[in-house]
């Protein structure tokens, strides 16, 4: 069975998410969406919500499993007994950020990672974006799936 973790803080889960996990969904058996917990971090949304909306926007997709976690994603992989780690590129800037967490992840692990490209149209779209959309009154909703339309 092909698994693969896809880690994240997901404040919120955003389409450009969502566009990378359905098309890698023919690529794996089961993808665990994996919320990444980190206390020194203050997030828009609790992690309650988090889940709930993740959950919310795959409820029909058996192949999606939704967790939380602590530490590193790696070790999240060895208990999930998932292989890859699946990764979503905006542009060359996450590659290169990207790029030197996967090697340590697989020197680590032996935990391969898995990168697929944002289609262009949601490029533009982070979570820290839709974060400031939110907090100065703008319209996120052509941004998010429904289930995090507050």
């Amino acid at each position: 069975m092909k698994k693969a973790v896809f880690p994240g803080s997901f404040d919120p889960i955003t389409l450009g998410h969502v566009d990378i996990i359905k098309r890698a969904l023919s690529l794996f058996d089961e993808i665990i969406i994996a919320i990444g917990v980190n206390a020194d971090k203050k997030s828009m949304f609790s992690l309650e919500d988090r889940l709930n909306h993740i959950k919310e926007t795959f409820k029909d997709e058996s192949k999606i499993k939704v967790v939380s976690y602590t530490g590193l994603t790696v070790d999240l992989c060895k208990i999930e007994k998932a292989e890859y780690i699946l990764r979503g590129l905006r542009n060359s800037s996450d590659f290169n950020y990207e790029q030197s967490i996967a090697q340590t992840n697989s020197s680590l692990a032996n935990v391969e990672s898995i990168f697929i490209m944002c289609s262009p149209h949601l490029s533009n779209i982070s979570s820290s974006i839709v974060r400031d959309v939110i907090r100065n009154g703008g319209n996120y909703t052509k941004m998010v799936p429904r289930s995090v339309m507050l």
